[in-house]
């Protein structure tokens, strides 16, 4: 049945990657089978002299009922385009599979399908070009406003054209609430959006995000097609400037997750109480005071926002009436657990040979897994004489903990990464 031109491709954004690829797969096994079938086609018409036999055995009235049941489309892409507009308001579970029943009826009615999933190689394009854009934060709404204004010069992903859009995430959330896309703009290498881009968040959580805004190729029924890429640290970011800024795209660098070396920071404050008298203010034997007040920007093992609470040891101490934790904080990037945890029995000369660790962990169902964590001591290797793996702090860490022994009753505040390096505690 022959077909007319179809103006607009077939849009299957709304879908997953794997709901996509699932449809590509029943095209491209369709297509096997219908080669197939043409070659046992061939073989009756050279054998088989009864043309009302030949045409019931080579499915020939089938296609005549359909082309009469569905004379109102002129295409099989007509056919599922206007299917999927009619049942658009279903659940994504319920669509998903109906549309594969419709590819695999529709491919009946005759006419070449290949142009729905042909899309040339999935392999990745030399990335070129520039994207402008703006950032600013409106402080009465707490809101992240970015400003996509164009792009210029990109990469052709297809015949000398490519269908850009932007998209953007608010790492390290690579969750579907973090996501936002621009419209798609067809048949262009310089593409102009003028469009703004919103996140709800707090002034103080953008310290620890980074913004990705990477450009594709829209492809209706294969793999986008990466384009480029830029970060922007919003740590950074001068918000003073709002004028738009170019930028080069960046091809895509993919990190091994053992390379990560912070997975977000811990912002808490420290304090030693020595020991005194009883009636004078001061425990009877020396505390340590640590004030876990928020976690920033925490990397999850698979993006998103995470659910997570702090784990807090002071070693060599390792019992479990010696670990104390936070409440459980869900899903956030930014969890704040505003959480007092106090150990005693100290006296000076034991911060010597103690360490204090704290752990990030995150909940995943009834499964829990360190992030990371840090740990504060002198960083001697040492603990009353014997070699401990413990004793690795950073420099940052054991400039935290002298601080914290030299000054006496006073809170010291501090910001330190959650590293992913910690060694583990020998048993």
């Amino acid at each position: 049945m022959a077909g007319k031109q179809v103006d607009s491709s077939l849009d299957l954004s709304h879908l997953t990657e794997e709901e996509q690829s699932s449809i590509l797969q029943v095209l491209q096994r369709d297509l096997e089978l219908r080669h197939l079938d043409e070659g046992r086609i061939r073989i009756l018409g050279q054998s088989e002299t009864d043309h009302a036999r030949l045409r019931l055995l080579s499915g020939e009235w089938f296609s005549e009922v359909c082309s009469k049941r569905h004379q109102k489309w002129t295409s099989a892409c007509d056919l599922i385009r206007a299917s999927i507009r009619h049942r658009k308001t279903k659940i994504r579970g319920e669509f998903s599979s109906w549309c594969v029943c419709v590819c695999v009826c529709v491919i009946q009615l005759g006419g070449s399908l290949m142009s729905l999933f042909s899309s040339g190689d999935f392999g990745a394009v030399e990335v070129r070009g520039r994207v402008q854009y703006s950032l600013v934060y409106d402080a009465h709404r707490e809101e992240l406003l970015v400003k996509v204004h164009r792009c210029e010069d990109l990469a052709p992903a297809r015949k000398s054209r490519s269908d850009p859009y932007v998209k953007t995430y608010l790492l390290p959330d690579k969750s579907n609430h973090s996501k936002k896309k621009t419209s798609v703009k067809k048949k262009t290498l310089n593409p102009v959006y003028d469009q703004t881009l919103r996140y709800k968040v707090h002034m103080g959580e953008l310290r620890g995000r980074t913004l990705n805004l990477s450009v594709w190729h829209a492809e209706p029924l294969g793999r986008n097609v990466f384009l480029g890429e830029v970060e922007v640290c919003l740590g950074l970011w001068d918000w003073s400037c709002s004028q738009p800024l170019w930028q080069d795209l960046q091809p895509r660098v993919h990190l091994n997750p053992d390379s990560i070396s912070s997975r977000g920071s811990i912002v808490f404050s420290i304090k030693f109480i020595p020991e005194g008298c009883e009636g004078e203010g001061l425990p009877l034997t020396g505390e340590v005071h640590i004030w876990l007040r928020e976690a920033r920007g925490l990397l999850a093992s698979r993006g998103g926002s995470p659910d997570s609470f702090v784990r807090c040891y002071i070693l060599p101490d390792a019992s479990r009436q010696s670990g104390q934790k936070t409440q459980l904080v869900k899903r956030c990037i930014s969890p704040t657990y505003n959480h007092t945890m106090v150990y005693d029995g100290f006296r000076t000369s034991d911060l010597r040979e103690a360490c204090a660790e704290l752990t990030v962990w995150q909940r995943e169902g009834l499964k829990t897994h360190i992030l990371g964590g840090l740990r504060l001591s002198g960083g001697t290797g040492q603990s009353y004489g014997n070699a401990v793996n413990w004793m690795d702090s950073t420099e940052e860490e054991v400039a935290v903990w002298t601080s914290m022994v030299e000054n006496p009753n006073h809170w010291i505040d501090t910001t330190l990464p959650i590293r992913t390096n910690l060694t583990q505690r020998s048993v």
